[in-house]
């Protein structure tokens, strides 16, 4: 009796994942898709708002902040310094007329030296009213024009402070207040020490003394 071998099939070999490559990718796809699909809406809002905050916070916006409030904000040293060449000017234009109407030591040094010359003058001999003139009328007159040119230098400079605006560049801001009261101030004083020295020169307010005639 002829006995013929079986041919037996083994059924339970099955297809692995090498044997099929696109089993993976396709499964991975699928899971991404997956993980997508299920992510909170939330999730993207917080990223968004997140970026925008580490923007916002950057080194680079905090320093063009800081340049756009210097840029607006005014310079203190530019303040303080605006006007101090025409205030000091009129600060000194108030001074001369206080010293045209006060006195000034060189008035005072220029009429003891023509008292002396009025008496070195009159020492040979010589009436009593060429020695009133001498000793005493020059000196006084001296004196006020001594004043009197102190008054001119005040006025000059106070009208000079009040005009200087209308010419040359025009100024950024006004003429603070302050200056131009000063500025008034040396006007006045100076046209008042003026009209006293006028006064004084021409012997209006007092004339000199009379020397009387002897009698006989």
């Amino acid at each position: 009796m002829n006995t013929t071998p079986s041919k037996t099939t083994d059924i339970t070999k099955t297809a692995t994942t090498a044997d099929d490559p696109g089993t993976d990718t396709d499964a991975a796809a699928v899971t991404e898709e997956t993980t997508a699909a299920a992510a909170p809406p939330e999730a993207t809002a917080d990223t968004a708002i997140t970026q925008d905050a580490a923007v916002d916070g950057a080194p680079g916006a905090e320093a063009v902040d800081e340049d756009e409030g210097d840029d607006l904000e005014p310079d203190a040293f530019t303040e303080a310094r605006h006007g101090v060449g025409a205030g000091a000017t009129a600060v000194v234009s108030a001074a001369l007329g206080t010293v045209a109407l006060t006195g000034a030591w060189s008035g005072r040094v220029a009429a003891e030296r023509e008292t002396l010359m009025g008496q070195i003058q009159t020492a040979g001999g010589s009436s009593a009213a060429q020695q009133i003139s001498a000793i005493y009328g020059d000196a006084w007159h001296t004196t006020a024009l001594v004043n009197g040119l102190f008054a001119v230098l005040a006025l000059l400079v106070g009208v000079f402070v009040l005009v200087r605006p209308a010419f040359g560049t025009p100024a950024t801001r006004p003429q603070p207040a302050w200056i131009r009261a000063v500025a008034l101030a040396g006007v006045a004083l100076g046209t008042l020490g003026v009209l006293i020295s006028v006064g004084m020169y021409f012997d209006l307010f007092l004339s000199l003394p009379v020397a009387g005639t002897p009698a006989g």
